[in-house]
């Protein structure tokens, strides 16, 4: 498209190591059987019960031994498990794709040892006092018992004391596409938080919620934390545990620069496909985040089945993220939130890794060339080791929080342009 952009030459980067809180659970599995073995929780698996294990589309860091344990756990104690993907809308709002969502992190009927029943059917379980109406998984729903199992951090779109957790899987991921579409349908930036308390409060009083199993991660995506909570304590004890998530989340130690390059985004990376609290791009007017002029993103995961919500945060992308784009799965998910509908529109599209960079150098104000200011990172999930381009060396190395891995070198394509 734009032949002269290949000659552009492109600032040479640096390899530098983000140093971040290093908390972390060293055996995850002895850990998780140490909460279950609680007498609050022990007690609640009875015996011949059928009890629903909630799961969602996240990568979270070990969801799959997570998962694996607990099944396990509970046929011990001769209950019968089994799983029901909590997602919403995700994998296409269909009980195939949210299948798929769950083979893709690990998750199958032979790896788990309990079945996975998957459903997009809801029951209506009551309504708010607004008159909302609450739905929530049919099969859950019937189960003897519900075990919600997920991780707690900041959401992406609003603040309130609790975020993203047990609570809004049971709200939000437990009520199907139905049920997402339903909520997001009242959203508001000040007051989604109260709402979503207000639904799992509604769940919680006539399903039979045991216990969750909640999970916080430190900056290099591990598990930090993992504790069985009663579920007369989940809605206090999350307050505590978002606040311990803020503290262990990575950011971008580099707080001003011209151009992010994002290699890969994806819904197993974050619910907007880049997380905006670390692109500080947000849906509903959040504040937070460095501040730069463009944001390049190259790539899909192949984890995120063609869901390409997300990337309409970026001002430049490529034919072959564009290529691997399934248009119904981010479509119906954008139109499930509502609140994201800009995510799903295309940025200008470049044809290779390199055109794109260019672009997004050569459209920015007040830079002069050869000190262009450049971040490069994996994803917004992946931020210990990230490159800086050589105008940012002299920040970085003022930083104690940062330490500089070699010497600058220039960005190199392979035969079709793509950013190795």
């Amino acid at each position: 498209m734009f032949t002269e952009l290949s000659n552009i030459e492109l600032p040479k980067m640096v390899k530098i190591r983000q140093k971040f809180p290093q908390e972390c659970v060293t055996n995850v599995e002895e850990q998780l059987i140490v909460e279950l073995n609680k007498p609050e929780i022990s007690i609640c698996i009875q015996p011949g019960a059928r009890i629903a294990i909630l799961t969602g589309s996240r990568g979270v860091a070990n969801i799959d031994k997570i998962i694996t344990v607990l099944v396990r756990e509970i046929k011990n104690r001769g209950a019968n498990p089994f799983i029901v993907p909590a997602m919403g809308s995700h994998g296409g709002a269909t009980a195939e794709g949210q299948l798929e969502v769950l083979e893709s992190l690990g998750i199958t009927e032979s790896r788990v040892g309990a079945p996975i029943i998957s459903s997009m059917e809801t029951v209506k379980v009551g309504n708010l006092t607004s008159g909302m109406p609450v739905y929530f998984d049919k099969n859950a729903f019937a189960a003897d018992g519900i075990i919600p199992v997920g991780r707690v951090k900041p959401h992406t779109a609003f603040r309130a004391p609790r975020e993203s957790g047990l609570v809004k899987m049971i709200a939000i991921g437990g009520g199907k596409q139905r049920g997402a579409e339903t909520l997001h349908s009242n959203f508001n930036v000040k007051n989604f938080g109260q709402i979503l308390l207000e639904t799992y409060q509604c769940v919680k009083q006539h399903a039979n919620i045991l216990f969750g199993v909640a999970v916080v991660e430190n900056a290099y995506e591990q598990t930090a934390h993992i504790e069985a909570i009663p579920a007369e304590a989940i809605e206090a004890r999350e307050v505590e545990l978002l606040a311990k998530a803020w503290k262990l989340m990575p950011k971008i130690l580099i707080d001003q620069f011209d151009v992010l390059i994002v290699e890969q985004m994806g819904k197993n990376i974050s619910g907007d496909g880049m997380d905006p609290n670390i692109t500080g791009r947000y849906a509903t007017g959040l504040q937070g985040g460095p501040s730069y002029q463009r944001l390049v993103v190259l790539g899909l995961t192949p984890e995120t089945h063609g869901n390409a919500l997300g990337v309409g945060m970026a001002d430049v992308t490529t034919r072959r993220l564009v290529s691997a784009i399934d248009p119904a799965k981010g479509y119906m998910n954008a139109l499930t939130s509502k609140i994201v509908m800009d995510f799903v529109k295309v940025p200008m599209t470049l044809e290779t890794d390199k055109e794109a960079i260019a672009v997004a150098l050569r459209s920015c104000i007040s830079v002069i060339s050869g000190q262009e200011k450049v971040v490069r990172i994996k994803t917004t999930l992946d931020l210990t080791e990230i490159q800086i381009s050589e105008a940012l060396l002299a920040q970085a190395a003022q930083r104690d929080d940062i330490e500089i891995l070699g010497k600058p070198f220039p960005m190199q394509f392979d035969e079709q342009g793509i950013l190795l």
